[in-house]
This record gives structure tokens, sequence and C-alpha cells, in this order.
């Protein structure tokens, strides 16, 4: 018995050493952004953007991971992986094809982009997907995430804008966290990706804000987030600019959720954007006649009405200096995210 009793003070002591030293390993590594960096832009994209009939893509790609095939642990499934490097290079190249070919834009806005992580096999998927010009921030960085079982390991992930049109400058404007330690040492730090385009006949500038809010938190987080942003795009718009953000709200649009109810509320439930928060003038804009997001519970299969699970959680806010022409979620099928892309065309005035 005393035996017993030692080997279990000895088991005990060092997962207690392992745990201790797992959570000094994450705190003294933690990433800690500045509130506004200047963002790096890569290549040379040509000259100024059109003021007519100016097309925009903004597309959640699920870190080239999450496609019709995955399930993912935070939202009632079990894994945070593909199963192979193949299958993400698979689901890469339908991305790739979706944005270069099927629905080429002059302005995209990824979120959700691996430039490092083990969940996606070590592949820079920046280079995969740019196009002559790009800018890109990261909002999830941690040298290894310690969930599910097995663990998610190391994430380098960020938000992606990429045009063959010039991309004057770009900051990363940082927002709340609603996490405090330990849970923020291995979690997302949310930011705003900022970038600025001259446009063919004006001296205004485009500010275009690429977006991905707080997914699991109590809801505090999104409003905070989501404040900030209104914030800055009334800014930019008293400043003379053109204003489009665009991306992941993790919040239903006004009016989606009687055209798509969340029926699996104890999976994963989305904040909801109000009319009201709206700087004056602004609008939000969103196709309503497909969903743009699939709860991860389970694999895709659409023939399950019971279990699958639709939101639309993806648009755009634009100021009130220009036109929407058109606006489309574009029905992919989910085959190679677990969100569609939502693809507009404006017109700047």
């Amino acid at each position: 018995m005393k035996k017993l009793l030692k080997v279990l003070l000895i088991l005990l002591l060092v997962v207690v050493i392992a745990v201790g030293g797992l959570f000094g390993f994450l705190t003294v590594t933690e990433y800690k952004p500045k509130d506004i960096e200047t963002v790096t832009v890569r290549g040379t994209g040509s000259g100024a953007l059109p003021a007519e009939n100016l097309s925009i893509l903004c597309w959640n790609i699920g870190y080239g991971g999450l496609g019709a095939g995955e399930d993912f642990f935070m939202d009632g499934g079990t894994h945070a992986r593909p199963d192979s490097r193949e299958t993400v290079n698979a689901y890469l190249d339908g991305i790739r094809r979706s944005i270069t070919e099927s629905w080429p834009a002059d302005l995209v806005m990824l979120q959700e982009v691996d430039s490092d992580s083990s969940r996606t096999y070590s592949i820079d998927e920046t280079e995969v997907l740019s196009k002559a010009s790009s800018v890109y921030a990261l909002n999830y960085s941690c040298n290894f995430v310690p969930v599910p079982f097995p663990p998610m390991g190391k994430v380098h992930s960020g938000l992606m804008t990429t045009s063959d049109y010039e991309i004057r400058e770009a900051e990363r404007v940082a927002l709340p966290c609603p996490f405090s330690w330990p849970l923020s040492t291995a979690n997302l730090k949310r930011c705003l990706l900022v970038s600025r385009f001259p446009v063919q006949g004006s001296e205004k500038e485009l500010v275009l804000v690429n977006l991905h809010l707080e997914a699991y938190d109590d809801g505090e987080g999104k409003i905070a987030q989501t404040n900030q942003l209104m914030d800055l795009l009334q800014k930019e718009y008293l400043n003379g600019n053109y204003v489009i953000a665009g991306g992941d709200f993790n919040q239903i649009f006004p009016g989606s959720l009687a055209v798509w109810p969340n029926s699996h509320p104890e999976n994963w439930t989305p904040g909801i954007l109000e009319t009201d928060s709206l700087p004056s003038g602004f609008r939000y804009v969103c196709d309503l006649s497909v969903p743009t997001c699939r709860l991860l519970n389970q694999p895709y299969d659409p023939a399950d009405t019971v279990n699958t699970q639709y939101y639309a959680i993806d648009g755009y806010i634009v100021s009130p200096n220009m036109t929407v022409n058109t606006v489309e979620t574009l029905d992919f099928g989910f085959q190679n995210s677990d969100h569609n892309p939502v693809y507009i065309t404006v017109t700047l005035y």
C-alpha cells in the first residue's frame, strides 16, 4: 500500500510539474501585439481601383481544414484538423480556383488563413492564395494549443487581403480580448486588418476593413469588438473616405434568424447584429437566400435536416457614399470550407 501511494504521489507530482511547465511556457511566449501595427504590403499591385462596378469577395476559408468531410470540437464535433496534408491541399486548391477562376474579384478578403500551423501541416496558405499584392495580419499565434486531444499544437493564422490593384498601406488594429489568463495564453487575439487603396479619378481612399470577430465568448467580446469597429468606420467616413468592412462577424445579420433559425443553440449560438448600432447612413449588406456558414457538429450532410444547422454571419457594412449594385452568397456547398463566400459589386461616388 505504501509503495502504491508513493507511485501515485510521484505521478501526481509529474502531472503538476508538466501542467505548470506548460502554463509557464504559454505565458512567456504569449502573443501580445500592439494596439496598432503597420503591416507589410507584399508584392506590387497595378494602379488604382476602378470606381464603378468594383467587385469584392469575403470568405472565411476555415484554414483550409474545414471542408465537407470535417467537424470541429468547439461546435459539438471531435476534431480540429483534417487527417492528411493531401486533404488540406485539396481544400486549398478548391478555394484557390474559386477566387481566381470561378469568381475573380478586384478585392479579396479572407479569414482563417494559416501561415504555419500544425493543423494544416505547416502549409503557408498565404503563398497559395495571394494575388499580385497582399497584406496579412495574425489573429491567432500560439506555439502550442493544448486542446482537444490529440492537441491542436502550433497555430499561426490570420486575415489576408489580396488584390491585383495597388495596396497603398495597411495596419493591424487590435480588438478587445474577452479572455483573461490562463485562457488568453492559447486563445485568439482578434484584430481588424485595415487596408487603404487609391481610387481612379478621386482624391478619396477606399478603406477596406477585413474582420473576424469573436466566436466562443459569452457575447460581451463580440459587443465590444463590434463597437470598436463601428467607431473606426465612422471616423474614416468623416475623414472623407469610402469605407467597406467585410468578413465573418460571428453574428447573424438582421432578418436572417427568420430564414435560418438556430435549432441547435446547445452547440453554438451566434450574436445578433443590430441595425441601430450602425453609424448614420451606413448599412449592412448580405444575401439571405443562401447560408454563409454551417455548424461543424458533424461532417456536412445536407440531407440530414435535423442535425444540420445553417447561419448567415458573413457579409459587409458599407458607407453612404457608394451604391451596392449586386450582392450574392456563392453556394459552394461547403465543399472546401464551413463558410460560403459573399460577393458584392459597388460603385463609388
